[in-house]
């Protein structure tokens, strides 16, 4: 089972050939850049698409704070993207109130520990709305 860096690698060097499939789900790989370092960091995550968009989850598994990438992007919300060998910049933000139950209910219908992992935590978890630009 692919995670972490090796995820990233095989992902990269196969265009998700290897790695956009994922325990049962489908991933993308999102590029940040650290909000202190400047260094690009780039984290597998599950998504599904929304029109033109994707939808990501900053669950970091119902911790009381936000995974890293979710603050990097608050910081600089200009990030990059791979969907298989599509490889793009993207904007990112938070999802509206008003968006937010339907994109929930997207997520947690092809990742159910997403509704497990907001039990865990008082953290409102935010879905994250990567549109290309």
């Amino acid at each position: 089972m692919l995670y972490g860096k090796e995820h990233v690698e095989r992902y990269r060097e196969t265009d998700g050939a290897e790695g956009h499939e994922w325990q049962g789900t489908i991933t993308l790989l999102l590029t940040t850049t650290g909000r202190r370092s400047g260094k690009e960091y780039t984290t597998p995550l599950i998504y599904q698409p929304e029109g033109d968009a994707y939808l990501i989850v900053a669950s970091k598994g119902g911790a009381d704070e936000p995974p890293e990438w979710y603050l990097n992007l608050e910081a600089n919300p200009e990030v990059k993207v791979q969907v298989k060998g599509d490889r793009f910049t993207a904007r990112a933000r938070t999802a509206t109130v008003a968006e937010k139950p339907a994109f929930w209910k997207k997520m947690a219908a092809t990742w159910p520990a997403y509704d497990e992992y907001q039990q865990k935590t008082d953290r409102e978890i935010p879905v994250v709305v990567l549109e290309r630009v």
